[in-house]
C-alpha cells in the first residue's frame, strides 16, 4: 500500500521512509506541505498519509483540512506527526480531519502498528465501496424490469426499447442475472399435457387393436 510522507526535516524524512520501506510500504516522500498537497491532487493519491504538523509553505493541519475536501482522499487514512501533546492540540488535529496522531520522537514499532490499523481501515472501506457499487448495479438491473412492458396478447412475447419482440425469459435474462429452468404447472398439465397424453394413449391403443 502507498504511504505519503510530508516532513520538512531531511533526517526525520529519511528515517521515516527507510522504516516504512522495510515494513513493505511503497513510500512517496515530500519535503513540505505544498509538495504533499500536489501529491494528494494526483489521480491516484496514497491511501495512507503521514503529515508533520509544522512545515513551511502549508502546515500539516492545513493539508489535512484541504485533503478532506478532495473526493479521492476523503476515505484515506491520515496520521499527524507532531511534538505537540496537549489535549487541545490533539483535538484540533482530529477536528481538522486526521484519523490518528503520533508524537515525536516516535518509536518505529508504534508507527508501524498505527499504519497497520490505517491499512485495515482503508481496505475495509475499499471493500465496502465495492460492495455498495455491486448492490447499486444490481438495483439498476432490477429497476430495468419495472414499469409497463408491452406484451403480445397471443404469444406473450415482450417488446423491448428497440421495438424487438422476444420471449419473456429472453427479455428477463438480458435485463438481469436470472436464469430459467422449464417445467409444467398443474393448470397447464390438466389443461394441455393430460389431454395430449390421453390422446396419445388412445392412438396407441387403436393402432394396437387394429394390428391384431
Amino acid at each position: 500500500m502507498k504511504v505519503l510522507i510530508a516532513e520538512d526535516n531531511s533526517t526525520t524524512r529519511s528515517l521515516l521512509a527507510e522504516t516504512l520501506r522495510d515494513c513493505g510500504f511503497h513510500v512517496v516522500a515530500t519535503r513540505d506541505g505544498l509538495e504533499a498537497w500536489e501529491e494528494l491532487n494526483d489521480h491516484e493519491p496514497p491511501e495512507l498519509i503521514l503529515l508533520d504538523w509544522t512545515m513551511p509553505e502549508i502546515d500539516g493541519l492545513e493539508v489535512c483540512r484541504r485533503a478532506r475536501g478532495l473526493p479521492a482522499v476523503q476515505k484515506n487514512y491520515i496520521i499527524l506527526l507532531t511534538a505537540r501533546d496537549r489535549t487541545d492540540d490533539i483535538v484540533a488535529g482530529l477536528q481538522a480531519g486526521a484519523d490518528d496522531y503520533i508524537t515525536k520522537p516516535f518509536e518505529p514499532a508504534e508507527l508501524h502498528a498505527r499504519l497497520q490499523v490505517g491499512m485495515r481501515i482503508v481496505e475495509l472501506q475499499q471493500n465496502l465501496a465495492r460492495r455498495v457499487n455491486e448492490l447499486e448495479n444490481a438495483l439498476m438491473r432490477v429497476k430495468q424490469l419495472h414499469g409497463l412492458l408491452p406484451i403480445c396478447s397471443y404469444c406473450k412475447k415482450i417488446r423491448d426499447d428497440r421495438n424487438y419482440w422476444q420471449q419473456v425469459e429472453s427479455y428477463i435474462s438480458s435485463h438481469s442475472d436470472a436464469q430459467f429452468s422449464h417445467g409444467v404447472c398443474p393448470d397447464c398439465y390438466d389443461r394441455i399435457v393430460k389431454p395430449e397424453l390421453e390422446a396419445f394413449r388412445n392412438k396407441i391403443t387403436s393402432i394396437a387393436s387394429g394390428g391384431k
